[in-house]
């Protein structure tokens, strides 16, 4: 993010199916599912569940440079969607990679003589930095974050262009190489879990307090909440002081402030499934442990601290549908928070990514969600 002395807190939301037939992703695109885009000078296998040693599902990929970085930089997160595994921190991983810009841009001119289309994303995204990435052109081609997504209309005409006799040896040559090297990069794909993919867009959340509809949506919401827990949250109001101290003295019918807080807090936007804020402070849906500091454990590359950076919310389980037709995977959780190294430790020239720290919590009321 920008500044310690200013933390924003910018909501995730699925933004529409992402067709790879039709779109043509890259590590600048923000999504939901589908396959991991890595670098393109690195080669990663699928990562395996801590619990079962099962390939694990990609769930998020999340472009996230920081201020005055010369990165770029990914969070990649993965979960194993077995039902045995479901709510356990050791079946998720979080991989954060980064690269240099130059670095990136070679190793794209050398692996394909004419890329297609990249999907184009605003970048005023989760860190102001974004806006010096050089990507002044792929911004005019939309807004970005899925909605200014065009057609790969450069694959389709090639598709749909007969090709001469001539033509053919070199276009089945340059398919077989294509081919072969996503296959290289791409690891073995044998029984790994394929989530459907979905474009992310991005708020910052404290431009949810203006729309007039929204908060008549989210006043029904509390008001529901309310009938089924027994408590009375109160009216949202365009100021914390004085209704934040009347709610803090609120405790729900089960007894979880900490639930009923996290509830009042994204009444505004119940459809979000993302929450990024590097540096600040998370949402908890139950209360944490009380030596979280300690069961965060520092980073395994430099040694240092980490901080909280991101979370992923409830509303996102839905989502998470398995690309063979098959029903809502066996993923479930309440929240699950991201903390990543305080320095983003990096080695230049390195192609294998940096393991991050996951902390999942359950939702103690699922049904509010479904």
């Amino acid at each position: 993010m920008s500044s310690a002395t200013q933390e924003v807190t910018l909501i995730g939301l699925c933004d529409g199916e992402l067709d790879s037939k039709r779109y043509k992703t890259s590590y600048l695109t923000n999504k939901v599912g589908g396959q991991p885009d890595w670098w393109p000078v690195a080669s990663r296998p699928p990562p395996r569940c801590g619990r079962c040693g099962a390939p694990l599902a990609h769930v998020v990929q999340v472009y996230c440079p920081l201020e005055a970085s010369p990165y770029h930089r990914n969070l990649h997160l993965f979960a194993c969607p077995g039902a045995e595994c479901s709510g356990r921190a050791d079946c998720w991983r979080a991989l954060r990679s980064q690269c240099l810009e130059a670095q990136a841009a070679a190793a794209q001119t050398s692996s394909r003589p004419a890329p297609a289309q990249e999907a184009p994303l605003s970048v005023t995204d989760w860190c102001e930095a974004a806006d010096d990435w050089g990507m002044e052109a792929e911004e005019e081609q939309g807004d970005g974050w899925g909605g200014g997504v065009k057609e790969d209309s450069q694959v389709q005409e090639e598709t749909a262009a007969p090709q001469t006799e001539a033509d053919s040896p070199a276009v089945s040559e340059t398919d077989v190489s294509s081919r072969l090297q996503e296959l290289r990069l791409g690891g073995s794909q044998e029984d790994v879990p394929v989530f459907c993919p979905f474009f992310i867009s991005v708020v910052e959340e404290s431009d949810l307090c203006g729309d007039e509809g929204e908060l008549e949506h989210a006043q029904e919401l509390l008001r529901e909440y309310e009938r089924r827990e027994g408590v009375a949250v109160g009216e949202l109001e365009g100021g914390e002081a004085g209704g934040e101290e009347k709610y803090e003295k609120t405790r729900a019918r089960h007894g979880d402030a900490v639930f009923s807080r996290f509830m009042k807090r994204i009444s505004l936007c119940p459809q979000q499934i993302l929450r990024y804020c590097r540096g600040g402070k998370p949402l908890f849906i139950s209360e944490p442990p009380s030596n979280l500091a300690q069961v965060v454990s520092a980073c395994g590359s430099c040694g240092g601290s980490r901080t909280f950076e991101l979370q992923l919310m409830p509303a996102l389980v839905s989502l998470l549908r398995g690309t063979d037709g098959s029903a809502e995977a066996e993923l479930e959780f309440g929240t699950v928070l991201v903390y990543t190294c305080s320095n983003s430790c990096w080695t230049a020239g390195s192609d294998s990514p940096v393991e991050e720290f996951c902390f999942v919590q359950m939702d103690p009321d699922q049904q509010l969600f479904n």
